[in-house]
């Protein structure tokens, strides 16, 4: 579970994110929506200290996680940003980093396993010795969250991690998110711009404006003046065959 309470952060003069409030369980997945320049990239990386914030805190099962080490912090929580350096390692080796918060001298045989398990939940074992730089961006995507999982974390933090897909790929990542975090226990944090994504894999969502949060609901909770709230724009929410869409004007 993840508590966030009144975080901020400045770019110098430039207050990003301001009295920032929210919390999410085990187990659950939550989304983080906004406009482009709403803080949303900026409030994922104050969660895990990549980012110091100003003021507010972050607690992770209680701890608050600016008393925890860089080591401590890795163990309860993986990232996957925007972009990630695409190298030529294979995707097993890729994988395996996921691990070095674990490490001693070096990978052991329970590292090496739990890279094996990953790889077979995530249905890459026919890409496992290919290189990185040879698969697509679906493929990359799916073993930069293969690494995320493999770190055992208790928080997953995702910045826009279907940016870039197609949209059968877009929703098989965000499948095995959501399946991992139900599965495993791990909150999930995921920033994301499409809303019909956010309504079917996210149990809760977070919306921010202006660097702040507008409005925390479940997804199902979501009406069309939360998104002209959020957005300003004119929308209207649709079911068909049992889910709810977006439909904007």
């Amino acid at each position: 579970m993840i508590e966030v309470r009144g975080l901020s952060y400045s770019y110098g003069s430039r207050n990003a994110i301001h009295d920032v409030s929210f919390s999410a369980g085990s187990g659950t997945v939550l989304g983080i929506l906004g406009n482009n320049g709403a803080g949303k990239s900026t409030l994922i990386t104050c969660l895990d200290m990549i980012r110091t914030p100003d003021e507010g805190s972050v607690m992770i099962d209680g701890r608050p996680i600016i008393t925890m080490s860089r080591k401590e912090i890795a163990r309860l929580v993986s990232y996957v940003p925007q972009r990630s350096e695409i190298s030529g390692m294979s995707v097993f080796d890729c994988i395996l980093l996921g691990r070095r918060p674990y490490f001693g001298w070096g990978a052991d045989e329970r590292d090496i396993e739990a890279c094996r398990s990953v790889i077979r939940r995530m249905g890459l074992e026919g890409l496992a010795f290919r290189r990185m730089d040879e698969l697509s961006g679906g493929e990359q995507q799916k073993a930069m969250v293969a690494r995320a999982l493999v770190q055992e974390p208790a928080v997953m933090l995702l910045d826009e991690p279907t940016n870039s897909l197609d949209p059968r790929n877009q929703n098989e990542v965000m499948a095995l998110v959501r399946s991992a975090a139900r599965e495993d226990g791990i909150t999930v944090i995921a920033v994301l711009h499409d809303l019909n994504l956010a309504l079917r894999f996210c149990d809760r969502l977070f919306f921010m404006k202006d660097g702040t949060g507008f409005c925390c609901c479940s997804s199902d909770e979501v009406d069309s003046a939360t998104i002209s709230g959020a957005y300003g724009i004119d929308s209207e929410i649709v079911t068909v065959g049992g889910r709810r869409f977006v439909l904007m004007d």
